[in-house]
């Protein structure tokens, strides 16, 4: 009886997701087949559905791979001793696949995706709210523990949740600069989650 190795499953696995990627990004879910990621990949059509089904089961689990990496990034979060380094850690978690030239293509197939595809986006709603709450708990902590929020626990987290995605979105734009991105976008956290002052009103502003 011929046996699997799992370690060559994995990689393997690994490499056909890694091909469709740079597929999915350049070419669109539409634009993209399955041959196109064979060629990427090296491989024969017959290995590839060994592995997935269609061309929708390998977008699909692009993202579902994320699942379980977000899931353990919140319970990290979560079970930190200080409210500050669960929130530094979740955030850093969140902005890891910043740097990622493949992300513009990919976040614009998967919002396109996500608006004919009930099942990807169910996946994509209950990760994110997953998060959300993660976020909202942290605040909630540090709320309690006297921080002076700029808003509410939920409009905190909702904020986080928000300016993170649209860093994704806009990192096609001309000029993008991820580390740059991060950056401001922690000294915006810190002001929401009270541990910097909010920066000055220009002069001539109202």
């Amino acid at each position: 009886m011929r046996t699997v190795d799992p370690a060559r499953h994995a990689r393997k696995r690994a490499g056909i997701l890694q091909a469709a990627a740079e597929e999915f990004a350049a070419h669109g879910v539409d634009g993209t087949s399955t041959a196109a990621i064979c060629r990427r990949a090296g491989i024969g059509s017959g290995t590839l559905f060994h592995y997935f089904a269609t061309k929708r089961d390998i977008f699909h689990a692009l993202f579902a791979d994320d699942v379980p990496r977000h899931a353990a990034a919140c319970d990290r979060a979560l079970a930190a001793e200080r409210p500050d380094d669960g929130l530094d850690g979740l955030v850093d978690h969140l902005l890891a696949d910043l740097p990622d030239p493949l992300v513009p293509g990919l976040a614009a197939a998967a919002f396109l995706q996500a608006n004919r595809d009930e099942e990807f986006a169910g996946m994509i709603v209950a990760d994110d709210a997953r998060i959300r709450a993660t976020l909202v708990t942290l605040a909630e902590r540090l709320a309690d523990a006297g921080r002076p929020l700029a808003f509410p626990p939920a409009r905190v987290a909702g904020w986080i949740q928000r300016m993170v995605d649209a860093s994704y979105l806009s990192a096609g734009e001309d000029g993008f600069d991820a580390a740059e991105q991060a950056a401001e976008l922690r000294r915006i956290i810190d002001w929401l989650v009270g541990r910097s002052p909010a920066p000055a009103r220009a002069e001539g502003h109202t």
